[in-house]
């Protein structure tokens, strides 16, 4: 079949890869977005559907989706793995034959490769052979056992013993080194790393589970100097994440991108003010002079003014002759992308003490205007106002936003919130701290509180929680980063006490014992 689609129905294979959902292919993409109909009999695959157009019809793993592409719907069928390795789909291929109805088969990367990968084994090393079996069929283990380089098992982990007993009954010595990898590539991924002899004693408690391989031969004693995937910094932590739903985003790849499982949770969202009235004649006396500075104490306030301004139909060129300052350095890429670069910025701690410290005081042989316009939260401090006060300065508070509390998360996410399922929080302001213990309680005592600086930390306090993390600066980003800093050091000092790494969520029946 063509890159192009037809104009009647059709059908493709498409191969998902072994579980990490970035592994699927570009084509599996594209006819992902063309579809009318995915069959997705796995609920693992279901992140997929993110390619998919809205409106997208979901199918089970029934028979029936043969007969919706017959009549002129383009189908796309969901594999896991590589639909053209140990799987059943030549049967289905079969059917689309039977009925007239062209189909195509993407490959997906395979889990012998992928699973291999991201355990930090390589599959062919100084002998150049790679064999992979299915488990699942009958198989000759006796010949196996003279493979001179990498066995790879599908499907064999309920008879893993059974087959490292077989392996060396017929001549492979027991000191072979043997990874049973379950999960693979997904945050989940856990691997035993044992020899042929050891296997037994060290699977006894791992609780491994499928879809899981085995991996005999040489090749494992490479996984401790190039395993990367589970020696990231938080990997498998599962990782809260209160903030508006417009702002969560890129934080959470941040995590994803240390290995965290992050989930989440809105718990304000970012309104216009009840009455527009005090924001208009905020713009006015920005545009007549009424102000010698304005000052940023976050993107949501840039946010704001940028929308007001898009109403009036000016830009930034009506801050032309202002000072504009900002608190941190994400307030002043917002400004920046507005088209106004900041006059100043706190160089020591990004807050509004620190913007306090470097703010000049009101000269009168030198500032012509006496005023400061702050735009902000309904809800913000009274820090900045007090100290620029005290500095000779006038204040226009103007609320250029509210953050409403959102609703209650389900059951689910605030049981895990108060009994320890969650590895890490992460507050990005005193508001997110109020609003997730009024809507979802505090947080159990052996999870990570992470805050983006001291304000966040006292109100972190002040609920009786105790703070382990403070970014060294008030940015989301740097917020992740010290969460991530702290979960290296937590992993450096288990393994340097011969310890395996725990999850702070896995100490909690331990701890909860030890009171």
């Amino acid at each position: 079949m063509s890159s192009e689609s037809p104009t009647s129905g059709f059908v493709a294979f498409v191969g998902a890869g072994p579980g990490d959902p970035d592994l699927l292919t570009l084509r599996g993409a594209e006819l992902l977005a063309k579809a009318d109909a995915v069959v997705l009999d796995h609920e693992s695959l279901r992140p997929l559907l993110r390619h998919c157009r809205q409106g997208v019809e979901v199918l089970d793993g029934g028979a029936g989706w043969v007969a919706q592409a017959a009549a002129g719907k383009r189908v796309v069928r969901l594999c896991e793995g590589d639909p053209m390795l140990f799987s059943s789909i030549t049967e289905e291929a079969a059917a689309c034959a039977a009925a007239e109805v062209d189909f195509e088969i993407v490959p997906g990367v395979p889990p012998a490769t992928a699973v291999l990968a991201y355990a930090g084994i390589p599959p062919a090393t100084a002998v150049p052979e790679f064999r992979i079996v299915d488990a699942a069929q009958e198989q000759d283990w006796a010949a196996h056992a003279t493979c001179p380089g990498t066995l790879v098992v599908y499907n064999g982990l309920d008879q893993a013993v059974a087959i490292g007993k077989t392996l060396v009954a017929h001549g492979k010595p027991d000191t072979t080194p043997v990874a049973v990898s379950a999960s693979g590539t997904t945050t989940e991924q856990h691997t035993v790393v044992s020899t042929l002899g050891r296997l037994q004693a060290d699977l006894k408690h791992a609780a491994l589970g499928e879809p899981a391989l085995i991996v005999v031969g040489e090749a494992v004693g490479q996984r401790e100097r190039l395993s990367w995937f589970e020696t990231k910094p938080l990997f498998g932590w599962r990782v809260l994440v209160p903030r508006t739903k417009e702002q969560a985003a890129g934080l959470s790849e941040q995590l994803r991108s240390y290995g965290a499982v992050p989930e989440e949770v809105p718990t304000i969202s970012v309104e216009p003010p009840r009455t527009p009235q005090q924001m208009d004649r905020a713009i006015k006396g920005l545009v007549t002079g009424r102000y010698e500075w304005v000052a940023f104490t976050s993107a949501n306030a840039v946010k704001a003014i940028r929308e007001k301004f898009e109403e009036y139909g000016l830009d930034a060129r009506a801050f032309a002759g202002l000072k504009v300052a900002a608190v941190g350095e994400a307030t002043a890429r917002a400004l920046v992308e507005f088209g106004v670069k900041p006059d100043l910025l706190p160089t020591g701690e990004q807050s509004s003490e620190g913007l306090l410290a470097e703010w000049p005081p009101y000269d009168s042989m030198l500032d012509p205007i006496n005023r400061v316009l702050l735009p902000r939260a309904d809800i913000a401090t009274d820090t900045l106002i007090a100290g620029l006060t005290e500095l000779g300065w006038e204040c226009d508070d103007v609320t250029a936003y509210r953050t409403v509390r959102a609703a209650p998360p389900p059951a689910p996410i605030r049981e895990a919130i108060k009994g320890g399922g969650f590895d890490a929080v992460l507050f990005t302001s005193s508001s997110t701290v109020r609003n997730l213990v009024g809507i979802a309680g505090k947080p159990h005592n052996v999870t990570v509180i992470a805050v983006i600086g001291p304000q966040t930390a006292k109100t972190a306090e002040e609920f009786g929680l105790r703070v382990d993390v403070m970014a060294d600066k008030p940015s989301a980003s740097a917020l992740a980063a010290a969460l991530a800093e702290y979960g290296q050091k937590r992993r450096q000092a288990a393994l340097a006490a011969g310890d395996v790494p725990r999850r702070p969520s896995q100490t909690r029946r331990r701890k909860r014992g030890a009171l």
